[in-house]
């Protein structure tokens, strides 16, 4: 476990270099994670690996409209949007964004439900107001979604989580009756326990194949875990984005290939206080299951999970 790599100067450091620390942070602000993102992530391959477990979920739900809360370059949106169901995608990320865009217009011309597909900034905070970019469906959605551990950015600076139960508590408001919130996040428990991510079969939402290396760095504060802190590297061999002030590293064959790098915090969600957080806001009676790495049932006796999605319906 690493308790010092992420300090410049004697002060954690929770984002990479170059970027602002005012107020609630877009951590890919700097363009750097954005860059490299369907590296890391492994497109298609990320939604093969959940693809039918979501879909699933939604049409167990009679689900048909969908508020993807953390869309970022738009993966999951556009998994849902082919598979039929009427999305509307929102990010804090202005750098994420443009590569949803992107795609949503290479596709919208030929495919009409592309065309439909709505995207625009949005603040958890302040979901209401997203007007601008998006319309929210008179009643409210069927379902929102949050997921690829992206709300464990929304930090807790004070200690009492009141912007978590804020951004939970907006969440509820876009569901209608009986809509459900899809929310996940990493295995903080484990990596708490042990200073590293799990060694899971499952890697779930990051497919890519040129991950080199995820280190990580465990910030506790009188004895109590506030914030982990991944610094990610990323093989860039061949993609053209190389140049000359990208680090170089060596493979274990020996093969030396330049490396893209990025660093992102996240606030340590254990499962304990998660469901405490969800079931204040939806109630202690709501109907809550958890699902390992998006498996009905894990694969064996003992399986550690690299993440827990959390399903939770509104009450009629």
């Amino acid at each position: 476990m690493t308790k010092t790599n992420a300090k410049v100067d004697g002060v954690f450091r929770t984002r990479s270099l170059g970027i602002a620390a005012s107020g609630v942070q877009d951590q890919y602000s700097d363009g750097k994670a954005a860059k490299v993102w369907h590296l890391y992530i492994g497109g298609k391959k990320r939604t093969n690996e959940y693809a039918d477990s979501i879909i699933r979920v939604l049409k167990e739900n009679n689900v048909q409209t969908v508020l993807d809360a953390a869309c970022g370059t738009g993966v999951d949106s556009i998994l849902l949007v082919e598979a039929g169901f009427t999305v509307k995608s929102v990010d804090a990320s202005d750098k994420m964004l443009k590569y949803a865009h992107k795609l949503r217009w290479q596709r919208h011309r030929e495919e009409k439900a592309f065309e439909e597909w709505e995207i625009g900034e949005g603040d958890w905070l302040d979901l209401a107001n997203c007007e601008d970019s998006i319309h929210h469906p008179e009643g409210g959605y069927d379902c929102v979604i949050c997921i690829g551990n992206s709300f464990a950015h929304l930090p807790d600076f004070v200690g009492d989580q009141a912007m978590h139960k804020r951004a939970i508590n907006n969440f509820h408001k876009m569901l209608k009756p009986g809509g459900v919130l899809i929310i996940d996040h990493r295995n903080y428990d484990h990596i708490i326990k042990y200073g590293k991510l799990p060694n899971s079969s499952s890697k779930l939402y990051y497919q890519g194949d040129r991950i080199h290396k995820i280190k990580t760095s465990v910030l506790t504060v009188d004895g109590e875990c506030t914030m982990i802190t991944l610094d990610y590297e990323i093989d860039i061999t061949g993609t053209g984005l190389a140049d000359a002030s990208d680090p170089i590293r060596e493979k274990p064959d020996g093969t030396l290939v330049p490396i893209s790098q990025f660093r992102l915090s996240y606030y340590p969600h254990t499962l304990v206080k998660f469901n405490a957080l969800l079931e204040g806001v939806f109630g202690e009676d709501a109907d809550h299951k958890i699902l390992p790495d998006f498996m009905s049932t894990p694969p064996e006796e003992g399986y550690i999970p690299s993440y827990l999605v959390h399903i939770i319906k509104k009450k009629e």
